[in-house]
């Protein structure tokens, strides 16, 4: 499925949303992105925000293309999640991921330590996610930044998101999130060599 939103912050849940139902996601920021994308690869669905400026006239002067994906148009809305899970049909139950004292509740899209709730922003979550889904490996900066925002977005940007997290989730009890320098991050129990 690829969601093509101008808006970072309503792509980042729309992906999000998506991504906990079950869904593989892309994501474009323009018209011109957006089509472009089918034809690198196949699609089942594309959600596409009719107030990107560049639609009018999109499909002019272009070849047909051999696969034609379903496509949802957004116009206005409030909730984004809602209206698309229920729009693009019944999603996969995500398996619960735990480890120790920490657990993601999928259906809630919420991250839990010891029971307390740990007011993750959609990238932490995905992040935490990831982490989980791979306990005690460990993850490179670009895997990591490929998995969280569907392309790489650099050491810095890397670095912030895990300090971040790491605060949240490291706040009350034993480290969890650790760093292996000049390899990447891992989620598991014992050190490697913490860092922020």
């Amino acid at each position: 499925m690829v969601v093509v939103a101008e808006d970072l912050d309503t792509a980042e849940l729309l992906c999000t949303t998506l991504e906990l139902g079950g869904y593989r996601i892309r994501s474009a920021t323009s018209g011109t992105e957006a089509v472009a994308r089918p034809r690198d690869r196949r699609f089942d669905l594309v959600v596409l925000d009719l107030t990107l400026p560049d639609l009018e006239g999109l499909g002019r002067d272009r070849p047909p293309l051999a696969h034609r994906p379903p496509v949802l148009f957004l116009t206005a809305y409030d909730a984004l999640g809602e209206l698309l899970l229920r729009a693009a049909g019944p999603a996969r139950r995500e398996r619960q991921l735990a480890y120790l004292d920490l657990a993601l509740d999928g259906s809630a899209c919420q991250a839990l330590r010891a029971g307390r709730a740990l007011n993750l922003t959609p990238a932490e979550y995905r992040l935490l996610r990831y982490l989980l889904v791979n306990a005690h490996k460990v993850l490179s900066k670009e895997q990591i930044g490929r998995y969280v925002w569907g392309d790489f977005h650099g050491d810095n940007a890397i670095e912030q998101l895990v300090s971040r997290l790491r605060r949240k989730v490291d706040r009350d009890g034993p480290p969890l999130v650790h760093t292996r320098r000049g390899f990447g991050y891992r989620l598991g129990g014992g050190t490697t060599g913490r860092s922020e």
